[in-house]
């Protein structure tokens, strides 16, 4: 914990750390398309193609991403079987009190709030903005923890909108969700003779050369490059949503505490089989099965969490 005293410095330090990672997206995508084509091409084919796959990519990214934007969190929520509550409900009024305080503590309007019927404790927040922002709780999470905790856990959530971490997460899922599209694309073109950098018969086999190329850049950034970069960022966002919901409660040990229970049961099976939801989480809701390792894991370990919230200095 050395050098890392308050909040402020987690805040800043994770932020950074994020910064740079978000910016290598896009630079080692075309680094790779760059790089494997001009493996079999001379440097001025390695450049055109580059520019012809990387261009329209970026294309269908932004018109993808502007559909996410309009409709993803309710898609995000009907996947989860989430359901919507209200104050004027007497049976959850209390639950929606404790969003409103939390909210209120964070500057920040109150969200939407859902409940998941599931019994293992979680939660995630996701919108576009925090104006029309949604927080969703398990109904064990709500069970299971004392007030104290669970405000905790909100305030982890309401960081995450503070910190914009839902947007981000948006642009993160959507774009890895058409490099993986457009990946399928080019491998079926080149299985059937397609070509992206000759039109004659004399570069047909050149150009499935390059094509297959392209395909495999795109697999490499995909397969390897894309979850090792977005389990980075998943990471550096929990660390820092911790000491923003810790802030904004002035009391990081009932979010340890909270942490301790949660990790014992955090599977969500509305989840098993969607890794980018699950992503979001406040703790991994798929399993021991699904960790391999720190290095690919979608949240810090959850003994380092609990450790950095307890050494954590409240000013």
């Amino acid at each position: 914990m050395a050098g890392i005293k308050t909040v402020y410095d987690h805040i800043r330090r994770n932020n950074i750390k994020t910064t740079v990672l978000v910016a290598l997206f896009p630079m080692i995508f075309i680094g790779l398309i760059f790089l494997f084509v001009w493996a079999v091409a001379p440097l001025a084919q390695a450049i055109e193609t580059t520019a012809r796959v990387a261009i329209p990519t970026a294309i269908v990214c932004l018109v993808w991403i502007g559909i996410s934007w309009m409709f993803g969190d309710s898609m995000i929520l009907n996947i989860a079987g989430a359901h919507e509550i209200f104050d004027d409900d007497k049976k959850h009024r209390e639950i929606f009190r404790s969003v409103e305080n939390v909210a209120l503590a964070a500057g920040l309007p109150t969200p939407r709030v859902y409940i998941i019927e599931d019994n293992s404790l979680n939660a995630f927040a996701t919108g576009r903005t925090p104006r029309d922002a949604s927080v969703a709780l398990t109904r064990g999470i709500i069970n299971k923890l004392d007030k104290l905790e669970l405000e905790g856990v909100i305030a982890h959530e309401m960081a995450h909108i503070g910190n914009r971490d839902i947007r981000l997460d948006m642009l993160l899922v959507t774009g890895i969700g058409v490099t993986v599209f457009i990946a399928d694309v080019l491998l079926r073109n080149a299985m059937y003779g397609g070509s992206i950098s000759s039109d004659d018969d004399s570069g047909k086999n050149n150009g499935a050369i390059i094509l297959l190329m392209v395909w495999l850049a795109f697999t490499v950034f995909n397969v390897i490059i894309t979850p090792l970069l977005r389990m980075a960022v998943s990471r550096n966002r929990e660390y820092a949503a911790d000491a923003t919901g810790a802030h904004i409660t002035r009391n990081p040990h009932a979010l340890a505490n909270a942490l301790r229970k949660i990790t014992a049961d955090s599977r969500v099976e509305r989840l098993d089989k969607n890794k980018s939801v699950a992503m979001m989480c406040i703790a991994n809701p798929l399993g021991v099965r699904e960790f391999m390792g720190d290095l690919m894991s979608t949240h810090p370990a959850p003994e380092k969490r609990i450790e950095r919230l307890e050494g954590m200095s409240i000013k």
